[in-house]
């Protein structure tokens, strides 16, 4: 059900309730109130008729006479009067004797002084009536025909009132509903023209102060990060197909010219090793691409358990060493004396590669190929500097270097893909951490990593 109908619906329920339990209070309160006014008025006509009886000395016959008359209607009283002994002095009409007067009613009405009941449709009085120093007992039934007509009237008149009231509600509160609801209606329209080809388009309403408008602000929001994700998945296919491409032809067109024509056994050595080194080339860029979507993965989806940080940066250093034997690789720990500080909740393949790549990074881009790493700790954090006294970035480029694919005025002087340090970022922040860069030309490079340990 859509909210539109379930708000017409809730608040159709709510008011037609409110209005039930008025017309129930009305209802009821008007019914009370004519039972206990016709209960006055069959008393009051009682007392009438047994005075009649006792102090003006009317004979039963022409009062019964009198009750004829006017019978007919179930709205004429019948009255009845008794002594306490259960004596009748008086009735109505003895043949039709509409109460059914009993001596334990007599006890009853004595005892109580005043009861009242109902018969059927008949109200019925019976009270304790002294008169002369004498107590006689009086009882009066009737049906009060025209109060219970104006409570008919009053109900259907409820009723239809009702019934007009709920259908005016649901017709308004549609319409309320439908104009709050509109700009939700606008924007699902303006969703719906919204495609991977024009992500450039935003809602509108985004202006105002109500929860419509931070709908609106949220849902912008997330189309610039969708905007800024496609170019960037765009840039990414473009940077890897450049990347690819290069190593590709190289080794297509070396093999080519060798094929050309017969040459020397050492021109096709030289030409297979330019062709390995060309594959070399792709293996790793293969393999930093690997471990890029590996770092992009969703934090639930990879296995994260305690380990040393010392023990993967160890590890790394090895790697490097056995693959570089000429690079040189100093390691510092700084008031070692706590198993915790450089204790973290990691993943050990994804550091390991992100302390790889820094550790080469200072590496190859220094002369002589060296790099110190030293490990601290501050608070909640274990700190680890990886320096170097290479040749620096540019203040140009600093900005840049953690853009994937990004070469910076560096690119001549060492071979690399530029997604090094993207994927150590992404890797750091993955584990919660912060990866930060100080560098002069000239100078060498400082990469900062923060790491929250155990």
């Amino acid at each position: 059900m859509k909210i539109r109908n379930r708000l017409t619906l809730l608040f159709t329920g709510m008011i037609a309730a409110l209005l039930l339990l008025f017309a129930w209070v009305v209802y009821v309160s008007y019914s009370h109130d004519r039972e206990d006014e016709y209960y006055k008025t069959l008393q009051q006509q009682a007392v009438t008729k047994a005075n009649l009886l006792l102090d003006a000395k009317v004979s039963p016959e022409v009062l019964q006479l009198i009750y004829k008359n006017t019978a007919g209607s179930r709205s004429q009283e019948e009255v009845a009067v008794y002594d306490t002994a259960f004596n009748l002095l008086y009735h109505d009409a003895v043949n039709i004797d509409k109460v059914k007067e009993t001596k334990q009613m007599i006890e009853e009405i004595i005892k109580s002084r005043e009861i009242t009941f109902h018969a059927g449709r008949l109200q019925v009085v019976g009270f304790l009536y002294p008169h002369n120093g004498t107590d006689y007992i009086v009882t009066a039934a009737a049906e009060d025909e025209y109060g219970l007509r104006q409570l008919q009237h009053l109900f259907r008149t409820l009723a239809i009132t009702f019934l007009v009231a709920v259908v005016f509600v649901f017709l308004v509160a549609q319409f309320f509903s439908r104009q709050a609801l509109k700009p939700v209606s606008d924007m699902v329209d303006k969703v719906e023209e919204i495609t991977a080809t024009n992500l450039d388009l935003r809602l509108a309403g985004a202006a105002g102060k109500d929860e419509i408008a931070e709908l609106a602000q949220t849902f912008n929001r997330m189309l610039d990060r969708l905007e800024q994700s496609f170019d960037a998945q765009k840039q990414f296919v473009s940077n890897i197909s450049h990347e690819l491409r290069t190593p590709l032809t190289a080794m297509m067109a070396e093999l080519e010219i060798t094929a050309s024509r017969d040459r020397p056994a050492e021109e096709y050595r030289q030409s297979m090793r330019h062709a390995i080194a060309d594959a070399q080339r792709l293996v790793k860029l293969s393999n930093s691409l690997l471990d890029l979507a590996k770092a992009s993965y969703d934090p639930s989806e990879i296995n994260f358990r305690e380990i040393r940080l010392d023990e993967v940066l160890m590890d790394a250093r090895s790697a490097i060493l056995q693959a570089h034997p000429e690079y040189k690789i100093n390691v510092v720990f700084e008031e070692a004396d706590d198993d915790d500080m450089v204790s973290v909740n990691g993943n050990e393949y994804l550091l390991k590669v992100a302390f790889i790549n820094l550790l080469e990074n200072g590496c190859k881009f220094s002369t002589p190929p060296e790099t110190t790493v030293t490990v601290t700790w501050f608070k909640a954090h274990t700190i680890l500097r990886f320096t170097d006294e290479g040749i620096g970035m540019s203040k140009e480029d600093l900005p840049h270097i953690f853009t994937p694919f990004y070469r910076g005025d560096n690119r001549p002087y060492a071979d690399g893909n530029g997604i090094g340090l993207s994927l150590a970022l992404k890797i750091v922040r993955l584990h919660k951490g912060n990866i930060s860069v100080v560098s002069k030309p000239g100078h060498g490079t400082t990469f900062t990593v923060e790491l929250p340990h155990i």
